[in-house]
């Protein structure tokens, strides 16, 4: 049995048919460089078609794999200025430590969160500490993993109100095509999924999602097809006949574009679809 994922990535092939490859309202590019040093630089930069605004950020990445270390520096256009350190399997095998920190420098804003996280054969879990002047929030996940299956739970708790602010459990199956996954956020959201590939270019995935208290569900099916080793193509709808269509192409090594589009099925006619380009360049 391999490690489990951790609760966070529970179903995430099937996010990523939905998410990946779409980029509605948005012109963005992408940026990735690596010096000699092994240093690795990361800059983005988008704008929003629909309000005007634009942003960006820049990341730098630094490990030393002998000792087990990664820093890693972001600064965007927010002002705010992020710092990672992370230790990985020094101190134990599967053990990873890190100090994230972050800071705002027009309101001198500061936070910090030290995460702890031990992955092992049929085992996953982690803990991070949000330290804040009021009381430290704990977080709080586990992951058991066995012949494909697949169970979760995760929680947050604020000290400073002695209260559960979250708790989710997570229930799935993983094999080598196929994937399912459940999941019930504070007793209240409850969401399934699944994931398979159809064959080495097809891949498919249904979403279905539905809240206490209300008669709708809310459902997506979504599809991504290679159509050759260079480009793809990503497809979805969901039952508010909400349609997206995406194309990925590689234009050669390092250069890839990618074109999405938003249809409003209701209202082919009426406007207010949109659409969306990204390049990523990468050297």
């Amino acid at each position: 049995m391999a490690v489990p994922p951790t609760y966070s990535d529970l179903g995430k092939s099937a996010k990523d048919i939905f998410n990946k490859g779409f980029g509605y309202g948005v012109l963005k590019l992408d940026i990735k460089t690596k010096s000699q040093n092994g240093v690795e630089f990361a800059t983005s930069g988008s704008s929003n078609t629909d309000t005007g605004r634009s942003g960006g950020h820049l990341e730098t990445k630094y490990k030393m794999s002998d000792l087990g270390l990664t820093f890693n520096q972001k600064w965007n256009t927010d002002n705010t200025l992020t710092t990672e350190i992370t230790m990985e399997d020094q101190l134990a095998k599967g053990l990873k430590l890190g100090l994230d920190t972050s800071f705002v420098p027009n309101t001198g804003k500061k936070s910090a969160k030290l995460k702890t996280g031990y992955k092992r054969d049929y085992i996953n879990v982690g803990c991070d500490l949000d330290f804040d002047m009021a009381g430290p929030t704990v977080y709080a996940a586990a992951v058991l993993g066995y012949e494909g299956w697949l169970a979760g739970y995760q929680l947050a708790f604020d000290t400073a109100k002695s209260k559960l602010t979250q708790n989710n459990f997570a229930f799935g199956y993983k094999a080598g095509d196929f994937q399912l996954h459940t999941s019930v956020n504070d007793g209240t959201e409850f969401g399934g999924s699944v994931y398979q590939k159809v064959n080495p270019n097809l891949e498919t995935a249904v979403h279905l999602a539905w809240t206490a208290g209300s008669n709708n569900t809310r459902f997506g099916v979504g599809a991504k097809y290679q159509l050759d080793k260079d480009a793809s193509l990503s497809t979805k709808v969901n039952n508010a006949c909400l349609v997206g269509v995406g194309y990925t192409q590689t234009l050669r090594p390092g250069v890839k574009v990618t074109l999405s589009a938003l249809i409003d099925g209701k209202n082919v006619n009426g406007g207010g679809h949109k659409v969306g380009m990204g390049f990523e360049l990468e050297a």
